[in-house]
C-alpha cells in the first residue's frame, strides 16, 4: 500500500530538498489551461486566486480551516492548471463525470506565465525522501492539504507545486500559490472562452470521448 502519512517537521522537508532535482522551472512560453466558474458560491475571474478554503475538492489548498470550515485567508491564494484541455476537464468535472457547459458560467482560459515559475516537483523522488509516495497526488485531500500547508511554510518563496493528475493518467498539473504567484500571471490571457462557445464543440467532444465523460450542450 502506498504511504501518505501526515507531513514531517519543516526541517525534514527542507533538508531533503535537492534544488537541481526537485524544482521544476516552468518557462514563460508554457501554456497553462484552466476551467473556472464565473457564477456560483465562489465566482472567479480568469486571473483570480481563491483565498477561501480549504475546499473539499481542492487537493493542495493551503488555507487553514476555522472551526473545521473553509475560511477567508488573504495570505494563501490558490489556482489549479493543467497543461492540456483534457487534464483540466478531467480534474474539474471528476465528481460527476459530466461536463456541464452552462451552469455557474464555466470558462476556459489559456495563459502563459509572465516569468519562470518555480514549482516543487511532487512527481519525482522528493515525496519518497520525506516519507510519502506518489499517493500525495491522489490520496485523501485532508492529508494532501496538510502537506500543502507544510510545504508552503517550508518553502514560502516557491510559486507552487508540479504534480501528477490522478484523473488524466498522471499527466502534469500545476498548483499555484499566492503570494508569490499572482505576480507571474500575464496582463491578458491567450484564450478566454465560455465553455459553451461553438469553437469548443469539437475539442470538448473529443476529450469527453477519451475520458468517457458525458458532455451536456
Amino acid at each position: 500500500m502506498a504511504r501518505l502519512p501526515l507531513p514531517p517537521a519543516r526541517d525534514v522537508l527542507r533538508e531533503q530538498l535537492r534544488e537541481s532535482e526537485d524544482i521544476v522551472a516552468v518557462h514563460p512560453a508554457t501554456r497553462l489551461v484552466r476551467i473556472f466558474t464565473a457564477r456560483g458560491n465562489h465566482p472567479q475571474r480568469w486571473d483570480s486566486f481563491r483565498y477561501t478554503g480549504p475546499l473539499p475538492h481542492g487537493r493542495f489548498d493551503p488555507q487553514r480551516a476555522q472551526r473545521g470550515k473553509a475560511a477567508d485567508d488573504p495570505d494563501n491564494g490558490v489556482l489549479y492548471f493543467g497543461l492540456s484541455v483534457r487534464t483540466s476537464v478531467a480534474e474539474v468535472f471528476q465528481t460527476t463525470s459530466t461536463v456541464d457547459r452552462k451552469t455557474r458560467g464555466p470558462y476556459l482560459v489559456v495563459v502563459r506565465p509572465s516569468r519562470t515559475l518555480r514549482l516543487l516537483d511532487l512527481s519525482g523522488l522528493w515525496p519518497t525522501r520525506v516519507g510519502a509516495s506518489q499517493e500525495i497526488s491522489s490520496g485523501p485531500k485532508k492529508i494532501t492539504q496538510a502537506w500543502a500547508r507544510a510545504v508552503r511554510a517550508a518553502f514560502p518563496d516557491l510559486d507552487g507545486l508540479w504534480y501528477r493528475s490522478s484523473m488524466d493518467a498522471g499527466a502534469p498539473a500545476v498548483c499555484l500559490w499566492d503570494p508569490p504567484a499572482a505576480g507571474a500571471l500575464p496582463a491578458s490571457p491567450d484564450v478566454l472562452l465560455a465553455l459553451d462557445h461553438p469553437g469548443l464543440d469539437v475539442p470538448l467532444s473529443r476529450v469527453c470521448r477519451e475520458l468517457n465523460y458525458l458532455l451536456l450542450n
